[in-house]
């Protein structure tokens, strides 16, 4: 019987020098069916690994890369599962070399219902999984004693001050758009939402942060306290999905904030925003709606809310699927 080590997805800094806690926060998602992993394998390299023969569960968004890098050597066993498949790459990655890599480790665990599409239409087997980072209620904290508001990249997707101040160069782009006259608008928009007590009382954390100088494992490290801080939380507010996830695995309240509107982004979510307490909000006029119930014009950090439960099933058959590839090899 061939004997195989395993490995973790990292992920190459965006060109602002910056990475995505929540990339990191997927992967260890999938390290916790792997144990102690062997080597990690960068998402866009694959097809450069060239050690010894390993399994790798291949989840999250797919891809970055224009070439076919990202499809694994002969010396990796895949999983794909929570796979992403974005509509601003489909057009570059369904060529006939990953037709064909999809095709020989069917079926195809999506993320979405939208990469499901895209996989069926071309006659690969594909069905919606949800994200793996469901199954981290291995972080759920052993106390019921829960403290602490946290706010978490609320809107991220509005222009913003902190982009800018990560990348510069973006200012241009905010001038040819007419996004430089939006950017305050984040902070209208929560303020119409939620009441200042809760505002003022909440700690905020974003997930997209400076990588200068920082390994791979540092950056493990601080995913890991950032879901340890998610863990005793009495409520988080995001507009992450990496951070909504794992809240609910973990049992933390959690409402989502969907203020999307372009289709590379709203592509993301078919199949997900049905798992949340969710405030749908109107990027232009800021008014708003909710498919949970709250007293007043305004949330404020007394509600009372309960996370839905329909991802158990999700969550459970993702544990099935991904116990089932290590135990096969």
């Amino acid at each position: 019987m061939k004997k195989y080590g395993s490995g973790v997805l990292v992920y190459k800094e965006s060109s602002a020098g910056t990475f995505n806690v929540g990339d990191y926060i997927q992967s260890i998602a999938a390290q916790g069916f792997l144990g102690e992993v062997d080597c990690y394998i960068n998402r866009e390299e694959a097809a450069l690994y060239t050690g010894n023969s390993i399994k790798l569960i291949m989840n999250g968004w797919y891809t970055h890369t224009r070439n076919n890098n990202w499809i694994p050597s002969e010396k990796i066993k895949p999983l794909l599962i929570s796979f992403h498949l974005n509509s601003a790459a489909a057009s570059t990655i369904l060529n006939e070399e990953a037709i064909k890599f999809f095709k020989k480790n069917e079926p195809i665990g999506c993320r979405d219902q939208y990469t499901v599409n895209l996989l069926n239409e071309k006659g690969i087997n594909a069905y919606f999984s949800g994200c793996l980072t469901l199954t981290l209620d291995r972080f759920r904290a052993k106390t019921t004693s829960r403290s602490g508001i946290y706010i978490v990249d609320p809107l991220y997707n509005y222009p913003s001050f902190d982009y800018l101040k990560n990348y510069p160069k973006g200012i241009f782009r905010y001038i040819l758009n007419g996004n430089i006259f939006k950017l305050n608008k984040v902070n209208k928009h929560m303020k119409n939402i939620f009441s200042n007590s809760l505002l003022n009382k909440a700690t905020y954390i974003q997930q997209v942060i400076p990588g200068k100088g920082l390994t791979d494992n540092d950056k493990f490290e601080i995913a890991k306290d950032i879901l340890q801080k998610y863990s005793t939380a009495e409520l988080v507010i995001t507009s992450r999905i990496h951070c909504a996830l794992p809240c609910l695995a973990m049992g933390t309240p959690v409402i989502y904030i969907n203020g999307f509107d372009s289709f590379d982004d709203t592509c993301r979510f078919e199949g997900i925003l049905e798992l949340f307490n969710r405030i749908d909000v109107d990027v232009n006029s800021g008014k708003f709606t909710t498919n949970f119930s709250f007293e007043g014009d305004k949330i404020n950090e007394n509600i009372q809310i309960s996370n839905k439960d329909n991802y158990l099933k999700l969550a459970m058959s993702m544990k099935n699927t991904c116990n089932n590839f290590i135990k096969e090899i």
